[in-house]
């Protein structure tokens, strides 16, 4: 069967035999798009396997940190630190940026204060409630 489909503005003659399809021709894109008959969906094949995500490094354990912790708002990936332990941060400072459903979050310094540890590092998978960094 044959089939004009429009896409972005240019029209192409398909032609699909049992399961197969291709491009016979490039056409000028008509004024109105034409679609002869419903074109049947083909089945796809499934995408290759994506490798695997860094291992997420484990959450520091309480006894292990000083300072008043930055706790991470919600799950995501560190893109960014931008503090290392000594620095001096004025509140509302940006400590390290996260990556959460593809957008870029600032998480900033709450207070003054100098930054005690820095538990967390580019790249690194942390959720909710982990501690990132912590302030003298």
């Amino acid at each position: 069967m044959k089939y004009i489909v429009t896409l972005n503005g240019k029209s192409y003659e398909v032609e699909v035999e049992k399961g197969q399809a291709s491009v016979v021709k490039v056409a000028k894109a008509p004024a109105e798009p034409v679609l002869e008959q419903p074109v049947p969906a083909a089945p796809v094949a499934p995408a290759p396997a994506a490798p695997a995500p860094a291992a997420a490094q484990p959450a520091p354990q309480a006894g292990n940190i000083s300072g008043e912790p930055i706790k991470a708002p919600m799950p995501g990936t560190v893109l960014s630190v931008k503090v290392s332990p000594g620095s001096f941060v004025k509140r509302g400072d940006v400590v390290l940026i996260l990556e959460a459903m593809k957008m870029e979050n600032e998480i900033f310094a709450p207070r003054d204060g100098t930054v005690a540890q820095v538990l967390t590092s580019q790249g690194a998978t942390v959720n909710t409630g982990d501690i990132l960094v912590t302030l003298n």
